[in-house]
């Protein structure tokens, strides 16, 4: 029922799941789904527990920032994936067993390197937002690879951008073209920017 409930997320959006549709779709009656679940917010508790079983968790037998660098790919990925869970990750009030070890693995990660409780909540707030950020803002983007991007800044932006108003929104679009550049490459730039950053914060500690 889960497994099916997020399935129908993926594909129209939470706004469109309801228990009525998500009977229709197992070809039952909805009655029947409260045998299961009390409610439509029980059923998305569990759904965003779905999502957190399907993030790894930051491996122990590694340093902290590379632990962290894998669970933050990881949970970009599966943001990506189910666009529909980014915003509701964060704002279930009872949250299942894959949820509450996801973020004990984490915290425990973040305190084992040295982070004090404060500055471990600091670091898990920092690279919580910049994650989700990024996903929101990776699925809103109206194209998907760089060739994409490629064919849409020279077809679409540039003819915009006259040089002589627009001199350095002209060269920078111009420039990444010629360069191949992807877009995809911008969320470990900027991961392993704030990783570094983090670093002497935990030293300190």
């Amino acid at each position: 029922m889960v497994l099916e409930a997020i399935r129908l997320a993926d594909r129209e959006g939470v706004d469109g799941l309801s228990m009525r549709r998500l009977a229709g779709a197992l070809g039952a009656g909805a009655m029947s789904l409260y045998h299961y679940v009390a409610s439509k917010e029980e059923l998305l508790d569990a759904m965003i527990d779905a999502m957190f079983e399907e993030i790894e968790l930051p491996p122990e037998q590694i340093d902290w920032q590379a632990a962290m660098r894998r669970r933050a790919v990881s949970t970009r990925q599966v943001l990506v994936e189910h666009p529909w869970a980014n915003g509701l990750m964060g704002s279930r009030t009872t949250p299942g067993p894959a949820n509450l070890r996801h973020h004990e693995a984490v915290t425990a990660c973040l305190r084992r390197a040295g982070f004090s409780v404060l500055m471990a909540t600091h670091a898990n707030w920092l690279l919580d937002s910049y994650v989700y950020g990024h996903a929101l803002q990776e699925t809103s983007l109206p194209f998907d690879t760089a060739d994409e991007l490629a064919d849409m800044v020279e077809d679409v932006y540039l003819p915009q951008l006259p040089p002589e108003q627009f001199p350095y929104l002209n060269e920078s679009a111009a420039a990444l073209v010629a360069a191949g550049y992807d877009p995809a490459e911008e969320f470990i730039f900027g991961l392993d920017l704030i990783l570094a950053a983090l670093e002497p914060l935990r030293a300190s500690a």
